[in-house]
């Protein structure tokens, strides 16, 4: 139980720094697939939740690594 609090602990200060600091990011975020649960009862587990936070990397490396190639 302690390994999923800390993976929420994680997704909660990512997504509030992504909130914070790249809003136009933050608007996506409703969008992202893995947001959007499939089932009307969907299982959130650890492995799930792991899942959702390297989503939530992923989708801030790439918007960082397209933004940082065209102001250069």
């Amino acid at each position: 139980m302690k390994q999923l609090h800390k993976v929420l602990n994680e997704i909660t200060a990512l997504t509030t720094n992504i909130e914070t600091n790249y809003p136009e990011l933050y608007r996506s975020l409703d969008e992202n697939p893995m947001t959007l649960p499939v089932s009307q009862h969907p299982h959130m587990d650890k492995v799930v939740m792991q899942e959702y936070l390297e989503s939530l990397k992923q989708m801030l490396y790439h918007y960082l690594k397209e933004h940082k190639s065209t102001k250069d």
